[in-house]
């Protein structure tokens, strides 16, 4: 595989909110750097081209968008 990122991510396991549309979905988020994040869900889901994602215990929110999905875990990019 073929690594794109320009920047490297950390591993992390935390609690997290992905939110369109009204509607909340709870996220477990696996790792993160300053342009995107992989989370877990706890089940298929799809997703809009665009949402929000949260995580409380850091006061942390970004917009995304998924760029990859490999079953319950997608990759995202963080947008301006």
């Amino acid at each position: 595989m073929i690594e794109k990122r320009t920047t490297q991510r950390h591993r992390v396991f935390k609690g997290g909110t992905i939110t369109f549309e009204d509607s909340g979905i709870a996220c477990t988020v696996r790792n993160m750097s300053a342009g995107g994040a992989a989370i877990d869900l706890d089940s298929p889901v799809t997703l809009p081209q665009w949402f929000t994602l949260s995580i409380a215990c850091d006061n942390f929110v970004r917009n995304c968008r998924p760029v990859w999905r490999s079953d319950r875990r997608v990759g995202l990019a963080f947008v301006q």
